[in-house]
């Protein structure tokens, strides 16, 4: 992966919105709704169409977010081995933010008046999303957001941003809960959970799924300077009859997680909600709650899919339910270069090209690189104005088609009409439990949890 190293920092935020009228090269446009065009097999010239991304590579991010930028790379790799876009190579450039808010704001503003990047590539995590985002805003430029799903992130008003996962991490718990409806009907589920417990990180991200689950508002000032509340009541918790009897938020680099632990076994909840956005801390937890003795009769992790979870847990994840929103099975259509380019040959190029299989964090970056990749060949060129008109423009008929599947978003930047699927850990594999009969290869649920 290419990687420039961090300059001195410049003047902030001086952004200049002459970077996303045109490409790096002067590149024109037939505008949105323009018809694709493709490279036709004529060898690459002129300077490439540079794609930038700013992603914890390290810190308390950096699983999630090394896997993001192995996704970027290998679509930017597939890209060029069908003969680039427009008749040029694409460039990825990339920048580690070390997870921190700060580094990410600096890393874009040079990204956008420094290097003059054609395309801006979205982030992982809520955290650094939202500073990204703004600074993008602000130059102009279009960002397809992979990983940040706070809904705070998306009523701010801006048109530039779009989100390629199926829903804002509010409604994740409906998920959830729409699971238990079906296995309990389905009867899988002969004793239905009563009680619950919710804990989270002090994060965007996991605070959102929390307030999901427990019915809390969302309160956040725009940029318009306006007070905006979002009510989330009674929460779906509340909605499905579960009782919240344990409640706890920690801070950022917390380490205490026998205390937490042995604080969550003595409420002794039916359902456990583990809320982060850093796979390290729910195998933290996880690790913990074992010798607390506490074993819930079902437990949702909001992270939880990546083979590391696996590794590092062991025997421990059997029963252990994420939300998802990529399956390998899925049999998603799309397009890449103009050509069609599903799931299955994502799955298989990445295999070979890596060594082993992908997982959703590998998938959602690429399928971010897929829909700009799209709009550069939708409208004809890198003019950001066009190429967020084009996007903003897509239908039912005429979506942007990924390997995590089709889109189409509302004013906000949304997907419309979007749920998310949700995985178990099943002796010692991830398996795909929901929505049932939507893709192959579903299994049924594991209820109640097996023991630790």
């Amino acid at each position: 992966m290419r990687s420039r190293s961090l300059a001195a920092l410049l003047a902030v935020l001086a952004l200049v919105a002459a970077c996303a009228d045109s490409g790096s090269d002067g590149s024109t446009t037939t505008g949105g709704g323009g018809e694709p065009t493709t490279t036709g097999g004529e060898e690459p010239s002129g300077d490439p169409i540079v794609f930038a991304a700013s992603l914890p590579l390290t810190g308390e991010f950096s699983i999630s977010g090394t896997k993001h930028g192995d996704g970027y790379q290998f679509c930017v790799d597939e890209i060029n081995a069908r003969g680039g876009l427009l008749g040029r190579q694409v460039e990825l450039l990339v920048e580690d933010n070390q997870s921190n808010a700060e580094v990410i704001i600096t890393q874009t503003e040079r990204f956008i008046t420094v290097d003059q990047v054609d395309i801006l590539l979205g982030t992982f995590s809520s955290l650094l999303g939202f500073p990204a985002s703004t600074v993008a805003y602000q130059a102009g430029m279009v960002m397809g957001l992979p990983s940040s799903a706070a809904l705070r992130i998306w009523e701010r008003g801006y048109d530039n941003i779009l989100y390629f996962q199926q829903a804002a991490a509010e409604y994740t718990g409906n998920t959830i809960v729409d699971l238990i409806d079906y296995y309990e009907e389905s009867g899988v589920i002969t004793e239905r959970p009563e009680t619950a417990a919710v804990v989270y990180a002090d994060d965007f991200f996991a605070g959102a799924i929390a307030n999901g689950f427990l019915g809390g508002d969302v309160n956040f000032t725009n940029d318009a300077g306006e007070d905006i509340t979002i009510p989330l009541a009674p929460g779906f918790l509340a909605d499905a009859g579960l009782e919240v009897v344990f409640e706890e938020v920690w801070p950022e680099a917390f380490d205490d997680w026998g205390t937490l632990a042995g604080s969550i076994a003595a409420a002794n909840a039916d359902f456990l909600s583990i809320s982060t956005a850093s796979a390290e801390e729910a195998i933290s937890l996880i690790q913990a709650l074992q010798p607390a003795g506490y074993d819930p009769e079902m437990i949702y992790a909001s992270q939880g899919n990546q083979a590391e979870f696996g590794a590092a847990l062991g025997a421990a994840t059997n029963g252990v339910i994420t939300h998802s929103v990529w399956s390998p099975t899925a049999d998603f259509p799309g397009t890449l270069t103009g050509e069609a380019y599903n799931n299955a040959d994502f799955v298989a190029g990445f295999t070979e090209a890596f060594g082993r299989p992908p997982d959703e964090d590998e998938a959602i970056p690429f399928g971010v690189c897929q829909g700009m990749e799209q709009a550069i060949l939708g409208t004809g060129g890198t003019d950001n104005a066009a190429i967020i008109e084009w996007l903003h423009g897509r239908t039912a008929d005429e979506p942007v088609a990924t390997v995590v599947g089709s889109f189409v978003w509302d004013e906000r930047g949304l997907p419309v009409d979007g749920s998310f699927l949700a995985n178990q850990w099943q002796d010692g594999e991830l398996a795909y439990i929901f929505p049932v009969g939507e893709f192959p290869g579903t299994v049924d649920l594991v209820y109640p949890k097996p023991e630790w």
